[in-house]
């Protein structure tokens, strides 16, 4: 494996069915308002056919670092319920697999994600910064799942003032460095008052 490449599979474990968790994964206009943490902007360029099978959306991207990403996914294969697949280009090239699992009352969601990175920065830094760079991508899947029991929990809400009482989703972090910064030192600042 390349020093740019990287291979991660994330495992969500959520109350409901696969045709709730599904449909929230595949309508990939609404991510940025349920995953406004990484999902700063969502463009369609293509609605692909009734499947979603073609389908090319353009994405402008964050995790926790202060850099954000610019790429695009082709959507190659569409199994009903079981499983999407993804063909990214620009800052990453590769490909991504959900899988949705019915379990009981719950669903059992699996990310494959096999990319390389094509950024200037993260192509050039990977070879010393990779666990950081990885660490950034699991930051940004935590958000998702936190995010995606939210959503869940906001759709099946029956009034008004029950769904007022969900909390919004996590929100981007800083783009600029030195936001960045401030928030990292108010972080480590909170953790040692917890800890006194």
């Amino acid at each position: 494996m390349t020093s740019n490449a990287y291979h991660f599979v994330t495992q969500w474990r959520l109350q409901g069915t696969v045709e709730e968790v599904g449909a929230i994964i595949a309508d990939a206009r609404e991510l940025p308002r349920w995953w406004p943490a990484v999902y700063l902007d969502v463009q369609v360029l293509d609605v692909g056919d009734a499947n979603g099978v073609g389908a090319v959306i353009s994405l402008y991207t964050k995790g926790w670092l202060p850099y954000t990403l610019r790429w695009q996914f082709r959507v190659t294969e569409v199994e009903h319920l079981r499983r999407l697949v993804i063909r990214a280009e620009g800052d990453f090239v590769g490909r991504g697999i959900w899988t949705f699992a019915q379990d009981g009352d719950w669903v059992n969601v699996t990310y494959d994600w096999q990319i390389e990175a094509q950024k200037p920065l993260l192509r050039q830094l990977s070879f010393l910064f990779k666990p950081v760079f990885a660490a950034n991508h699991e930051w940004a899947m935590r958000m998702g799942e936190e995010s995606i029991r939210l959503e869940l929990a906001r759709r099946r809400a029956k009034t008004a003032a029950e769904r007022a009482r969900i909390p919004p989703p996590p929100g981007p972090t800083p783009t600029s460095l030195a936001g960045w910064i401030t928030l990292f030192l108010q972080s480590r600042s909170g953790r040692q008052r917890q800890t006194r």
